[in-house]
């Protein structure tokens, strides 16, 4: 057995540790403004009132915050006014006081480029209306230069992003062509299908390239979804390696009523861990209804996690307790955390956020999912070392099984162990 002995000094300066041990949690808040506008009151679980919600979050241990931006949401409105989504309105103007508040509130921030006008997921990643009639070759220059010019903008602005997305749930590619196109006309990158991934990987690479070069220090997320078919991530994530897209961590969404239990994110989480083993895994957007079933749902497992602010606390313990085990498992975000209808006159339901729209209470999970942010790393590692050959791994867990391979750490030293 070969080991590596690292003075315990020398550890706090790795990248490699410092991405490892720091856990980040917190949610996508890009409709914060909307709520805060129209008069919405957040109070603590107890009741009490939040005079400004995002230092309130920081407290409560939340550390990292994410919001999308869109291309031109005004022309999706304009060209498909039957279709549009007045959620789906944030431009660079929407987000850059947004994300600075969440900067000077000491958040991490995760920028999420959709790349689109409007929603973009697997289903849809429709090419922006200011786009659709460019060529491959353009749409390359295109992605580079919009994504350097919205961070430029931003770091104007004040605002540096430390996670930036460059696609949102990109499972099958993106930027297709235009909405109103033919099916057989649009660019998708499937499975099994040659077709469109050398353009797929072009254009990531072209929006990875802008990134490094504006903001060198942020890390890369790729997102995907698809967390109940483990081939299919497989097969992304290895054609993100023939295709050399530069990256540094796996983004996933994970919702139990689309894509099935927690064994589904397990299995998804062992395997993607096992195969790409220098790669952070990230859950990007989650959530768990805590009234009524979420429209759409395909899975019903109100008998486990009851549609109420119990049964989503339930959810969320499970959710941590299963990131936990998973050294390579560092984000947590909740999806669209800050609905909040209590004190406003907005119509409407969503009935999966952190805050209950009757009363304007956090709910219970929202102290859960703080939890995974806490006590990570070497931080937890007691202060008051007595002597013992203790051994703790990234996450700050003791090891009792001596032969299992990967970073070990004590008081004294360091091991890396092959």
């Amino acid at each position: 057995m070969k080991y590596k002995i690292i003075p315990l000094a020398a550890l706090a300066l790795s990248t490699f540790f410092s991405i490892n041990a720091e856990r980040y949690v917190g949610g996508d808040i890009s409709l914060l403004p909307e709520y805060e506008n129209a008069g919405a009151q957040y109070k603590t679980e107890e009741g009490k009132e939040i005079s400004n919600l995002l230092p309130w979050l920081h407290d409560e241990g939340m550390n990292a915050m994410r919001v999308r931006i869109f291309v031109n949401p005004s022309d999706h409105k304009t060209t498909y006014p039957s279709k549009y989504d007045p959620n789906a309105c944030q431009d660079l103007e929407y987000i850059k006081p947004l994300c600075k508040r969440i900067v000077d509130d000491g958040f991490s921030l995760m920028l999420d480029f959709h790349y689109s006008d409007t929603w973009a997921d697997p289903a849809k990643q429709w090419t922006p209306e200011a786009w659709k009639g460019l060529s491959d070759s353009q749409l390359y220059d295109k992605i580079y230069d919009y994504t350097k010019e919205t961070l430029i903008a931003l770091k104007d602005a004040g605002v540096t992003p430390a996670f930036i997305q460059p696609g949102n749930e990109i499972s099958y590619g993106m930027l297709w062509g235009a909405e109103d196109a033919s099916a057989s006309s649009l660019k998708k990158a499937l499975m099994g299908n040659d077709a469109n991934w050398a353009r797929f990987g072009k254009l990531l690479n072209q929006a990875v390239k802008a990134c490094r070069e504006i903001c060198p220090e942020a890390k890369i997320v790729l997102h995907t979804e698809r967390v109940s078919q483990v081939n299919v991530l497989k097969n992304f994530y290895d054609q993100m390696k023939k295709l050399n897209v530069d990256y540094d961590i796996i983004g996933l969404s994970y919702y139990p009523y689309f894509h099935g239990d927690m064994n589904v994110l397990d299995t998804a989480l062992s395997s993607l861990q096992a195969r790409y083993p220098e790669k952070n895994i990230m859950i990007v957007e989650t959530g768990y209804s805590y009234k009524w079933e979420v429209p759409g749902t395909t899975n019903d497992f109100s008998g486990k996690w009851a549609y109420s602010e119990e049964g989503q606390d339930s959810f969320a313990k499970d959710l941590v307790a299963t990131l936990e085990k998973y050294e390579n498992v560092n984000g947590l975000f909740w999806w669209w955390m800050e609905y909040n209808a209590f004190g406003t006159k907005l119509g409407g339901w969503y009935n999966a956020p952190l805050f209950n729209s009757l009363d304007g209470r956090a709910t219970p999970a929202l102290k859960t999912i703080c939890s995974f942010g806490e006590d990570s790393g070497v931080d937890i590692i007691p202060s008051c070392y007595s002597g013992e050959d203790v051994w703790y791994d990234l996450n700050g867990r003791v090891i009792t099984d001596q032969t299992t391979p990967g970073i070990r750490i004590s008081r004294k030293a360091k091991i890396l162990k092959k």
